[in-house]
């Protein structure tokens, strides 16, 4: 399976919140330590990563309602699944079995969906979810010590490379390095990539690269512009360069149209469900996100176009709906230079 043929053909349809879906079952302290964890020494309760090894039909059945709304990429269940993340929980011993066992839920959803959609001629794909982490080798977390960082460079990349081994070895298709706030931490991400395709002796796979805008300025929160991220990252080839997270689709339009126009790439827009409302809930409708977004695919903006925190299977569904039989956005010819 190649994903670059099918993003030639047309606009590929990303999954939408993992968190939100989850929310949906109300699960208590007892539901994510499972039978394995029921005497662990701390709380587990929040640790949605976790569930992919205690409750892993629930992260299979989210997968497939995704599938079943029209996703031709589901994103494995593994946001938090490095040792650095999962420090918080005091289980970072478990960071490679997180991301092999969440993969599998994934590949599992597509091997179900396939079977009971045979006439489905649509191939679908796994992204290997790779997060921002929860801590930042560009800030200092000390206000009083501007010069400390709570982690470094070699140590984000071991954390990352784990990952990443987990990742491919539970069967993922293409790496998605998502929600990125800082890109030196991305940069570490990269680097684990190259350097774990290296020392195995195998073809990479693809690398889908997606960065977060934080405020009005357009800026990411470690002070980069949207051009000035693109560049620090175009060397890592990827297969698409993007955002998600942090604003609705309404706030999110003008930065993707300027990604759109200097990106050599594909582009991908998985933006949220409008902005959190007053309880930190979002509540824009999913046919409102359909059209937001297929507008961008109107204007020949993009290439992966899906959603993030507060969209469900509806939105999902909405979107697929809305830019089925709109045209991809066309890549640039980028002219050799002697």
């Amino acid at each position: 399976m190649d994903i670059r043929k099918e993003l030639e053909k047309r606009i590929l349809v990303i999954d939408g919140a993992m968190g939100t879906m989850i929310q949906r079952h109300k699960l208590q302290e007892a539901d994510y330590r499972g039978e394995r964890f029921k005497d662990w020494h701390s709380d587990v309760k929040g640790n949605n990563d976790l569930l992919s090894i205690t409750q892993p039909q629930i992260i299979t059945g989210i997968h497939k309602q995704y599938l079943n709304a029209g996703a031709d990429i589901i994103e494995t269940n593994t946001f938090s699944s490095t040792s650095i993340a999962q420090a918080d929980y005091e289980m970072q011993s478990l960071a490679y079995e997180l991301n092999v066992a969440s993969a599998q839920c994934a590949r599992k959803a597509i091997e179900e969906y396939n079977a009971e959609n045979p006439s489905t001629q649509s191939t679908k794909f796994v992204a290997g979810a790779i997060g921002p982490l929860n801590k930042t080798l560009s800030l200092s977390p000390d206000v009083n010590n501007p010069g400390y960082r709570a982690v470094t460079f070699d140590e984000v990349v071991a954390a990352y490379y784990e990952q990443i081994k987990g990742l491919v070895d539970g069967g993922v298709d293409v790496l998605l390095i998502e929600t990125i706030f800082d890109t030196l931490n991305a940069k570490a991400a990269i680097f684990a990539v190259k350097k774990y395709f290296a020392d195995q002796q195998k073809p990479e796979l693809p690398i889908m690269i997606s960065g977060t805008i934080t405020d009005a300025s357009g800026r990411t929160l470690s002070g980069q512009t949207l051009e000035a991220f693109y560049i620090s990252v175009m060397h890592a080839k990827p297969l698409s360069i993007g955002l998600n997270c942090a604003l609705g689709a309404h706030e999110m339009r003008p930065h993707i149209e300027e990604l759109s126009q200097i990106a050599s790439c594909y582009v991908s827009a998985y933006p949220n469900a409008g902005l959190p409302n007053a309880m930190g809930e979002y509540d824009e409708r999913p046919e409102d996100t359909g059209h937001y977004l297929e507008e961008w695919a109107e204007e020949g903006w993009v290439n992966i176009v899906g959603g993030c925190c507060g969209t469900t299977p509806d939105h999902i569904k909405h979107i697929a709906e809305h830019v089925r039989k709109i045209q991809p956005r066309e890549l640039p010819v980028v002219e050799a230079t002697f």
